[in-house]
C-alpha cells in the first residue's frame, strides 16, 4: 500500500525533474565556507566505550542509555568535532533510516528514482538553509560512511535528512508523527513556575531510537543550549537555552509539497540559539520559509508563559491563551489566521488529533498542582477519554508506544527531564543546564551530569505482563500482515494470539476481518469487523474504511 501511494506521487514528476536537471547540479555544487577547516582538531581521545573527549568536547554514555554531548566553538568547529566525537553512533543512525526505507522502498529501481526526485524536491534547499548550519552539517557528514553514497554523497545526504521530519509528516498525511504537549503555570503548577511536557511521537523503527544524545552546544555566537536528539541531527526538535526559552514542534495538516524550503527543525534550532523571548521567537520563525506546516511550543522563563507559532508555507499565525493558566497542542492550529483554513479543519474533523487534545485538557483537570513527576504520569497515559481502553499502541492515546523521546522542562529554574528508553517508559533523566555547562566549561566531563535525586523512576510498566504482550503483538502483527499481502493462509490460532496480546485495540479485528475476506470468509469477515467498530477506532477514515469492508462482505454473501 505504502510503495503504491509513493509510485503514484513520484512518477508524474519525473517529467519535471528532467526539466529540471541543471537545478540539481546548482544544489550539488554548493558548499559552505569551509575556512579553516584545516586548523579544527577531530583527534578523538577514547578513554573507554563510555567516554570519548577532544579538548573540553565530551560525549559520556550514562547508566540510563543517554549520551551526553558537549560542543562549543564556531559552527565549522561544532559540526567537525560533533561528527568525530559521534562518528559510529552517526553510521549506525544512517543505516537505521536506510534499513528503513528499504522497509518501504524495495532496493533497486525504485531507490534509484527515490533518490533522484530526493534531489530535484531539495534542489533548492541549500538556498533556505542559514550558511552557519549549512557548515556545521557539513562538518558532521566529514564521519559519514560511504555506504550509501549511491543515494546521495555525505553532505548532501545529511542536508537531505534534516528534512526528514517535514518529508515524513508530509507523506503522512498519512501520520508518521502525533505529537501532543502541554504548558501550564501560576495556579496550575504546584510552585506556580511554568512547567512543559511534551511526546515526540516520530517513528522511523526501533533502530532509529536506540541512541539518543542530550546534546550541550556552547556557540560562538548566540546562546547557549540543550536539545533531545539522535546522531547527526543539528536542527532542534525539543531543546532549552539558557535564556529559558524552549522548543518543541507539532506536525500540522499540510499539503504535499513539490520544494524543499527550511526543514522546521532548523527553525526550531535558530530559535533556540537566538531568542531570549516569544516576541523575538516570532521574529526568527517570520523570516524564515518552511514547506509543510508545524505548531512551534515556544516557552518562555522571564515571561512565565508559553505560545504557539504556527506556520504553513505562506502564513504564519500566533496562538496565546488570554486568562487561562495552561496550553495545550496536538496536531491541528488554533490560532485565528487558520481558523478557516479546509486542510486544518479536516484535520480536526477526520484525524485523531483532536481527541487527543481533549485527553489532555482531561488529564491537566485531573492534576492540579502540577510537578515533574505529575507531568511523566500524563505523559506515559495510555488511555482514552474517560479512560476508555483504546488497546495498546492506538494512535489515540498520549502515549502510543512509539515515541522518540519524552521531555519535560522547567525554563526558570534552567532544569529538563529526558526520557531514557523504551519510549517515554524509561527514567525521565533529570539534568540542571546551568550547572552542566560550568562543569563543561570546566573540561570536568567524566561522568554523567545529571541529578540522581531528581530523576524520575522508570514506569512499572515495562515490567508487566501486557507490556511483554505488545512487545509481542508487534512483532506477530507485522508477520500477518506480509502474509496477508502476499495472500498466504494463516493458521487460526495465530489470529486468536494476536487478540489475545491486545484484546481493545481495533486493529487486531480489522486485520483479522481483512484476512478471512481475502480467503473468502465473508461471514467471519463481517464478524470481525463489527468487532473492530466496537473499539475505539482512531480516525473518521478507518471508521468509513471498517463500514466500506462490511457492505462489500454482504455484497459478496
Amino acid at each position: 500500500m505504502m510503495k503504491q501511494m509513493i509510485v503514484k506521487i513520484l512518477f508524474p514528476i519525473l517529467f519535471l525533474i528532467l526539466l529540471n536537471a541543471c537545478g540539481i547540479q546548482k544544489s550539488k555544487q554548493d558548499l559552505p565556507d569551509l575556512t579553516g577547516i584545516e586548523k579544527i582538531d577531530t583527534h578523538r581521545i577514547r578513554h573507554n566505550d563510555s567516554l570519548f573527549t577532544i579538548g573540553k568536547n565530551s560525549l559520556f554514555k550514562n547508566k540510563y542509555g543517554i549520551w551526553e554531548l558537549y560542543i562549543e566553538g564556531n559552527p565549522l568547529e561544532l559540526g567537525m568535532i560533533n561528527g568525530s566525537l559521534t562518528r559510529e553512533l552517526k553510521q549506525k543512525q544512517e543505516n537505521a533510516i536506510f534499513e528503513r526505507m528499504e522497509i518501504i522502498v524495495p532496493p533497486g529501481g525504485y531507490q534509484t528514482f527515490l533518490a533522484t526526485v530526493v534531489a530535484w524536491f531539495s534542489r533548492k534547499m541549500y538556498l533556505h538553509v542559514p550558511e552557519e548550519y549549512k557548515a556545521e552539517i557539513y562538518g558532521i557528514s566529514r564521519f559519514s560512511s560511504h555506504k550509501f553514497d549511491n543515494f546521495a554523497p555525505p553532505y548532501l545526504r545529511s542536508l537531505y535528512l534534516h528534512g526528514a521530519h517535514d518529508i515524513g509528516h508530509a507523506l503522512q498525511d498519512f501520520m508518521l508523527v502525533g505529537c501532543t504537549s502541554f504548558a501550564a503555570w501560576d495556579s496550575k503548577t504546584q510552585d506556580g513556575q511554568l512547567l512543559l511536557g511534551r511526546n515526540f511521537d516520530f517513528y522511523a523503527g526501533d533502530k532509529f531510537a536506540e541512541e539518543k544524545i542530550i546534546a550541550f552546544i556552547n556557540p560562538d555566537q548566540g546562546h547557549k543550549f540543550m536539545m533531545y536528539t539522535w546522531p547527526g541531527m543539528t536542527g532542534a526538535v525539543s531543546g532549552m537555552n539558557e535564556k529559558g526559552i524552549t522548543v518543541t514542534i507539532n506536525a500540522g495538516k499540510t499539503r504535499l509539497p513539490l520544494i524543499a524550503k527550511t526543514p522546521i527543525t532548523l527553525v526550531a534550532r535558530e530559535i533556540l540559539q537566538y531568542a531570549e523571548n516569544t516576541a523575538q521567537a516570532i521574529e526568527i520563525a517570520q523570516k524564515r520559509e518552511v514547506f509543510v506546516s508545524e505548531a512551534i511550543m515556544v516557552g518562555s522563563a522571564s515571561e512565565r508563559k508559553a505560545i504557539l507559532i504556527e506556520v504553513s508555507p505562506g502564513n504564519i499565525g500566533v496562538y496565546e491563551v488570554d486568562n487561562s493558566n495552561q496550553l495545550v497542542c496536538s496536531n491541528h492550529f488554533q490560532s485565528k489566521i487558520y481558523a478557516e483554513d479546509k486542510r486544518n479543519l479536516k484535520a480536526i474533523a477526520e484525524s485523531h488529533s483532536k481527541y487527543r487534545y481533549k485527553r489532555m485538557e482531561e488529564l491537566l483537570a485531573q492534576n492540579d498542582a502540577l510537578t515533574p513527576v505529575k507531568a511523566a504520569g500524563i505523559l506515559r497515559n495510555r488511555d482514552g477519554l474517560k479512560e476508555a481502553k483504546l488497546g495498546l499502541g492506538n494512535e489515540k492515546a498520549l502515549n502510543q508506544l512509539l515515541a522518540h523521546h519524552g521531555i519535560i522542562f522547567k525554563p526558570e529554574e534552567g532544569k529538563v527531564w529526558v526520557s531514557a528508553n523504551p519510549y517515554q517508559l524509561g527514567a525521565f533523566v533529570a539534568y540542571d543546564l546551568d550547572e552542566a555547562f560550568k562543569k563543561f566549561e570546566a573540561g570536568n566531563a567524566n561522568q554523567s551530569l545529571s541529578i540522581e535525586t531528581e530523576t524520575i523512576p522508570e514506569d512499572d510498566f515495562v515490567h508487566t505482563k501486557a507490556y511483554q504482550d505488545f512487545k509481542e503483538f508487534r512483532v506477530l502483527s507485522e508477520s500477518l500482515s506480509k502474509s496477508i499481502s502476499a495472500g498466504e493462509k494463516i493458521p487460526e490460532e495465530k489470529i486468536t494470539e494476536l487478540m489475545r496480546l491486545n484484546p481493545y485495540y481495533w486493529k487486531v479485528y480489522a486485520l483479522a476481518g481483512n484476512y478471512y475476506y481475502q480467503q473468502k470468509k465473508y461471514k467471519k469477515a463481517i464478524i470481525y469487523f463489527k468487532q473492530a467498530q466496537g473499539r475505539e477506532v482512531t480516525t473518521l477514515l478507518d471508521e468509513r474504511d471498517l463500514e466500506k469492508m462490511i457492505r462489500k462482505s454482504y455484497r459478496k454473501l
